[in-house]
């Protein structure tokens, strides 16, 4: 198996050193980003506006991408999982923005 150096990629979340995980992680010429809400210690970012959350998880992910030297013009898959189906057009609409 071909070992590559790992690069971790730290958001500052507060949860990431309680549950041991990183944002992303940079092995070779790939980059893994970890499962991305728009959750925060006061609240979720956005309200109940699931458009907005997304946005907010967009910026997030980019950030990591950005860190890790890369752009979502790299990105080779997402997955997306909803609460409620009633959020999948508005939800839909912000990942065709990127």
């Amino acid at each position: 198996m071909t070992t590559y150096p790992r690069t971790l990629i730290s958001s500052g979340s507060v949860y990431e050193p309680r549950v041991g995980y990183s944002r992303a992680v940079r092995a070779g010429d790939f980059v893994f980003v970890a499962g991305t809400t728009a959750g925060a210690p006061e609240g979720a970012v956005g309200g109940n506006d699931p458009a907005e959350q997304t946005r907010e998880i967009f910026r997030r992910i980019g950030h990591a991408l950005e860190q890790a030297g890369a752009t979502f013009n790299d990105v080779v898959r997402t997955r997306i999982y909803l609460r409620h189906i009633s959020d999948f057009d508005a939800v839909g609409a912000v990942h065709g923005e990127i």
